[in-house]
């Protein structure tokens, strides 16, 4: 994933031009060429590259004398840029993991405040430390992923160079990242707290080719006071990775992971979990249609069991050049369960780091033992607001394994019993960017049960979330 900065040039084309540039102090240019563009605020906020600041008529919003702090003047790019997000978000679900376990109706608060400062040195080398507090309130139970106040999310240094052939970027530290659409390896950025990861990452990028390789350990994360968030060798998560351009700017990539955890506990194995996992995905757009393919095999070892279990992954969408640029989409996933018990083979898929919204918000179900079939339209009634309306139908891939709720949690009563239908839901989700700091979002879904949850104590669920969130 590539975050750059575009630059526009504008020859000055006659001496009336440069006249009217002279009369308009806050459109003027330069000699030979126009100012660049501010960033957009982006949910990591380590990609976003405020040094266009240096030139001052970009200087246009309040505060901008802390979004870049000089520190040599004769060094435009050695600045510090401090920013800040705050995320507010109201949730009402009747049924969590489908009123199974003892829950129970709940409407609650759940906040994030994120503040971080970025330190360039020069040109090669920064420093990003971000804090941040989560907070759930009136909710009737927290989870590690409710709430974590007053606790450091990041802290990297990070050295970039770039050569006659590519550009070579290395990270150590306290960091987070994602791949694609999040499917297996995210931020988390649905739930209130983020995962991040104590790693040490190195990337080349040359052309067309990219190459990323890192060993990480995910930070464990706890509220039992501030800056209690560790990182042991008891979870460890590695990787190598290759992405390629082709047929235009379309993306063909892949990679091989080793994940490594202790303690595993599944439905028919427990014990240290070892799992080499492949990865292949191809995505991009023709015309009107776009896509996003995604497969992915694991192998290894929980205990004395054998793993060995599958995923893959499909989104594809054709876009009207209509009024409201209708977009008509497809999705469909699916991910093994474990078929027979007491075999001695795990068939149960794990979806590693997935993130909470990529069904729908509510995270009813995980991706394990899962068959999903998802049509849906979206529409852009205006520049800045989205609607979607979807159907999910929701299948387990084999009636020997339960049904999973995020993130791959069984629903006790399921495994063994029942048939394959899970249910259905309905899903209608509004999103709207008040400006380039502040956008707003509003869902709603309301899952269908089938026979096999209500036979194990659960019922029906509805849904409601509306969030908002500023960036500075």
């Amino acid at each position: 994933m590539r975050h750059r900065i575009g630059v526009k040039a504008l020859k000055i084309a006659s001496p009336l031009l440069a006249a009217a540039a002279i009369a308009a102090p806050s459109l003027a240019v330069a000699d030979d060429a126009a100012p660049a563009q501010r960033p957009a605020i982006q949910s990591n906020r380590w990609a976003e590259d405020w040094s266009v600041l240096a030139d001052p008529r970009l200087r246009t919003e309040p505060f901008d004398s802390l979004k870049y702090i000089p520190l040599w003047a004769s060094d435009p790019k050695s600045y510090v840029s401090l920013g800040a997000t705050f995320r507010q978000r109201y949730e009402s679900n009747d049924a969590a993991a489908f009123g199974t376990a003892g829950t129970r109706s709940d409407s609650y608060f759940i906040q994030r405040l994120q503040v971080h400062a970025d330190v360039h040195f020069d040109e090669n080398w920064r420093a990003f430390v971000q804090l941040e507090d989560d907070r759930a309130f009136d909710k009737n139970v927290i989870t590690p992923v409710d709430q974590d106040r007053a606790d450091l999310r990041l802290a990297f240094l990070e050295y970039t160079k770039t050569f006659a052939d590519g550009t070579l970027k290395a990270r150590v530290g306290r960091q987070d990242f994602l791949f694609d659409l999040q499917r297996f390896v995210s931020s988390r950025d649905g739930p209130n707290v983020r995962q991040s990861f104590d790693a040490i990452w190195g990337d080349w990028e040359s052309g067309a080719w990219r190459f990323i390789g890192f060993v990480s350990r995910p930070v464990q994360y706890f509220d039992n006071r501030p800056f209690d968030d560790i990182s042991n060798d008891n979870f460890r998560f590695s990787t190598l990775r290759i992405e390629r351009k082709v047929l235009g700017n379309n993306e063909l990539s892949g990679y091989y992971s080793l994940y490594e955890r202790r303690g595993a506990t599944y439905l028919d194995a427990r014990g240290n979990e070892q799992r080499h996992v492949l990865d292949i995905r191809f995505a991009g757009k023709a015309l009107q249609f776009d896509w996003d393919l995604e497969a992915m095999g694991q192998a290894g070892e929980v205990g004395a069991s054998t793993a060995r279990a599958w995923a893959v992954g499909a989104r594809a969408g054709y876009t009207l050049t209509t009024a409201w640029q209708p977009r008509l989409g497809l999705q469909f996933d699916a991910a093994s369960g474990d078929e027979h018990r007491g075999d001695g083979v795990l068939g149960t898929f794990n979806p590693l780091f997935p993130n909470g919204y990529y069904f729908t918000l509510a995270g009813y179900t995980g991706y394990a033992n899962l068959v999903h079939l998802k049509p849906s339209i979206t529409l852009s009634p205006a520049a800045r607001l989205k609607l979607m309306a979807a159907v999910g139908l929701q299948w387990r891939a084999t009636t020997q394994d339960a049904i999973y709720v995020q993130p791959n949690v069984a629903v006790a009563g399921t495994a063994g019993v029942g048939s394959a239908w899970t249910g259905s839901y309905q899903q209608l989700r509004l999103d709207y960017a008040f400006d380039a700091h502040l956008s707003g979002a509003i869902e709603a879904v309301h899952f269908e049960v089938g026979d096999t949850i209500l036979r194990a104590g659960g019922r029906s669920s509805d849904y409601l979330g509306a969030q908002l969130q500023y960036g500075w």
